[in-house]
């Protein structure tokens, strides 16, 4: 099937938080927003038809994720696209990754321990790691200019310390793109192993990467030691539906979780639509929709290069391996990050997260899963507030 992405939906009045919900980010609702990392592109026709074939059955009971049906269509995704190879004894249900990702922590940490990752990061790993009352240990991962290069001197100096339990990865990494190679995920484990840290691996982003770079699932390097945490909802822009998957090889620590899943929290039972859309999404359908979407995503980064290359070239920016976010880096510009926001918001009219909440003032992030005509006009509004 052929997928036409630069067909404009209207988003407005499904209460979409990206589209509805504006003014909570940016203080009004008149503007054209680049924020929250959905997409506005429809879901795959196997996800639309899976749906649909479901709501003709009008009965949403409790309802089971362990089964064959869904794992095996996990462990098709991995082979197909990545070449690796899933146990599917290793693959447990979660409602969201970040839920993945807080258990965890509880599970292989103890409160005022430490919690390591690189920065800039997700902003919610910020809160997750704080709000569970764990230390947040950040790690400085160079510029796009130098390919985001790992100091390991400083990782190693990080996870040396006695109280430094986890080592939080995102790859591809939120917000630069960057994909982890074979070789740094090895260096990283054996580091993590010399020192007892626990790597959880946030995959979300995996689907969206670009030619040049190779996605590498932790578990290929090692089974010990290590989960992935990730969803089809970024890819296949299901979020709204609830659901994720986490892998998990140790079995013992695949117990513990779910009895936090199941006995302290009762989520046991998944979201029927997601789930539906899980399995229809990591499918023939779903490969077919995906080898359209990642080129289509690389041509807006190409839109943008070269616009900020032609009309802002005070801006550096770098196309990156993986993700539909683009980080730009605003220092050459000479303004605060309060001012550059006023100028877009109330001059260009245009919402582009500040690079302040993901850790660096020097950037702006901007969601380039859109349609081409929406990108373009983006961008126009971009240059009239920063010469506005």
């Amino acid at each position: 099937m052929k997928y036409n992405f630069d067909n404009v939906i209207d988003r407005k009045n499904t209460y979409s938080t990206q589209w509805d919900y504006i003014a909570d980010r940016f203080g009004r609702n008149d503007i054209l927003p680049f924020s929250i990392s959905d997409t506005d592109f429809p879901v795959p026709e196997s996800v639309q038809i899976a749906l649909k074939e479901r709501i003709e059955h009008p009965i949403y009971g409790y309802s089971r994720w362990n089964h064959s049906d869904y794992k095996d269509s996990i462990v098709y995704w991995y082979q197909e696209r990545d070449q690796s190879e899933i146990d599917p004894e290793w693959i447990v249900y979660s409602p969201s990754v970040i839920f993945s990702v807080a258990t965890f922590i509880r599970l292989l940490s103890e409160e005022n321990e430490a919690v390591a990752t690189f920065t800039p990061m997700y902003d919610a790993f910020y809160k997750v790691i704080e709000q569970n009352n764990r230390l947040l240990v950040p790690v400085r991962l160079g510029s796009a200019q130098t390919g985001y290069a790992i100091d390991w001197d400083s990782l190693e100096t990080v996870l040396s310390q006695k109280q430094t339990k986890i080592f939080l990865l995102t790859n591809p990494h939120n917000p630069t793109g960057k994909v982890f190679t074979k070789e740094e995920l090895e260096r990283i484990t054996q580091i993590c192993k010399k020192y007892q840290v626990f790597v959880i691996s946030d995959d979300i982003h995996k689907d969206i990467v670009y030619p040049g770079a190779k996605y590498v699932p932790i578990t290929d390097i090692k089974q010990e030691n290590v989960v992935i945490c990730s969803s089809g909802s970024k890819t296949f822009n299901t979020p709204g539906l609830i659901g994720s998957y986490t892998l998990i090889p140790d079995k013992e620590l695949r117990d513990a979780f779910l009895i936090e899943l199941k006995d302290k929290n009762a989520l046991s039972s998944v979201s029927i639509l997601g789930m539906y859309a899980q399995m229809a999404a990591y499918s023939a359908e779903g490969v077919e929709y995906l080898d359209q979407l990642v080129p289509y995503l690389q041509n807006n980064f190409t839109i943008i290069d070269n616009f900020l290359k032609k009309k802002l070239p005070m801006l550096n920016f770098k196309i990156p391996q993986a993700t539909y976010l683009a980080w730009i880096d605003i220092s050459d510009l000479g303004m605060p990050m309060k001012e550059l926001q006023d100028k877009l918001i109330n001059v260009g009219k245009v919402g582009i997260m500040p690079g302040t909440t993901y850790g660096d003032s020097n950037y702006l992030r901007m969601n380039i899963a859109c349609p081409k005509s929406k990108l373009e006009e983006g961008l126009k509004r971009m240059e009239i507030g920063i010469r506005g």
